[in-house]
């Protein structure tokens, strides 16, 4: 059963990190709306922190727009996608709510035709896509290009070991060429793919690590220092998991050879997977998450090919390490898993996520 609770109204921009810990969800689209309505629809709705500019003899042109926001103890995370469109974080709407939070977005694609402009400056930032960041204490317009992106609200504590004023952070852009960047787009969409169908304290551990990584990308390019190491161990651990995802059915897949491949020491891979278990653990644990969905979804494969093809010596150390894992035998899997009226309580967590 999900844990989201769905809202009909609009979710707050400032959220209570005290209250019970939740996922709560909002969905908006104005697809279905007639084409002259759906503009002037959106704006009506969207109307919280920002003003919406737009020109009259656009009002009544067709307007694509929907939005899944999701709030997660302190956070607010929104995925979006809309036309173009401008918004207008103005003194005068500053001094009349209460929105202080810092704000991170996030393109999944290069996006050309987006620019920041700040009030005072003749000409704005343009934007390629990436990451940027907006303090909505302080004024700004950003005139957006078609494109779908994620806009994260968090309160600026949060940030104080990287940027002790976290005000500092805006208008900050990270270029779509990084590497860091790209790694850090991944892992956003990826959440969003996923967040519906976490609890709320997975969904809530994820969030703040994903936050606190882009907080370290922006302190990198600031120069700041320990930055630099916590994102460089995110990236290393992602591109080991990478390599045993996409060496898993090879027999010799090992802590060395991953190791010797992607030229990472020992010490460096036991920090990375030590709250894994270790490397030969999230291995073996990742072998049999996969072989468990094969159990299934192929009912008449034999249990002995299925462990053959993941690594296993032997159908009786397949057996004996499933058994371990789950607590139950691999061919009981099958009967669980294709019958919906009697499910085994863990089953949803065993092919979901794995033991432990």
């Amino acid at each position: 059963m999900s844990a989201i609770k769905t809202h009909f109204q609009d979710l707050p921009v400032t959220l209570d990190a005290t209250r019970k810990l939740e996922i709560a969800h909002q969905h908006f689209d104005v697809y279905a709306l007639p084409a002259h309505q759906q503009l002037l629809t959106w704006c009506d709705r969207m109307i919280g922190v920002v003003d919406l500019l737009t020109k009259r003899e656009g009002h009544t042109r067709p307007f694509l727009g929907w939005l899944d926001r999701y709030a997660v103890g302190e956070f607010l995370f929104a995925d979006c996608y809309t036309d173009r469109i401008v918004q207008d974080r103005t003194i005068a709407r500053i001094s009349r709510d209460n929105a202080r939070s810092i704000v991170f977005h996030v393109f999944f694609d290069a996006t050309a035709g987006s620019e920041l402009i700040y009030p005072g400056k003749r000409t704005g930032t343009a934007l390629e896509g990436g990451i940027f960041a907006v303090d909505l204490d302080q004024p700004v317009q950003f005139k957006r290009a078609p494109c779908r992106h994620v806009t994260i609200f968090l309160p600026g504590a949060l940030l104080h070991d990287v940027f002790p004023d976290p005000s500092a952070l805006h208008g900050r852009v990270l270029s779509p060429h990084l590497p860091a960047v790209r790694y850090l787009t991944g892992r956003v969409m990826s959440f969003a793919a996923q967040i519906r169908y976490m609890a709320p304290q997975e969904a809530h551990r994820i969030l703040r690590e994903i936050v606190l990584l882009i907080a370290d990308a922006f302190g990198e390019q600031a120069g700041l220092a320990g930055s630099k190491a916590a994102l460089g161990r995110a990236m290393a651990f992602d591109q080991a998991r990478r390599y045993v995802q996409t060496n898993l059915h090879a027999d010799d897949l090992s802590p060395d050879g991953v190791m010797a491949s992607l030229g990472l020491s020992r010490p460096t891979v036991y920090r990375l997977f030590q709250h894994e278990g270790g490397l030969a653990t999230y291995i073996r644990h990742t072998r049999l998450r996969a072989a468990a969905a094969e159990l299934v979804t192929w009912p008449g494969v034999p249990v002995q090919d299925i462990a053959y093809a993941h690594g296993f010596r032997s159908a009786s150390d397949f057996t004996r390490a499933f058994r371990r894992a789950y607590g139950l035998a691999p061919q009981d899997i099958r009967q669980y898993g294709g019958d919906a009226r009697a499910p085994h309580p863990d089953m949803s967590r065993i092919l979901r996520t794995g033991a432990g």
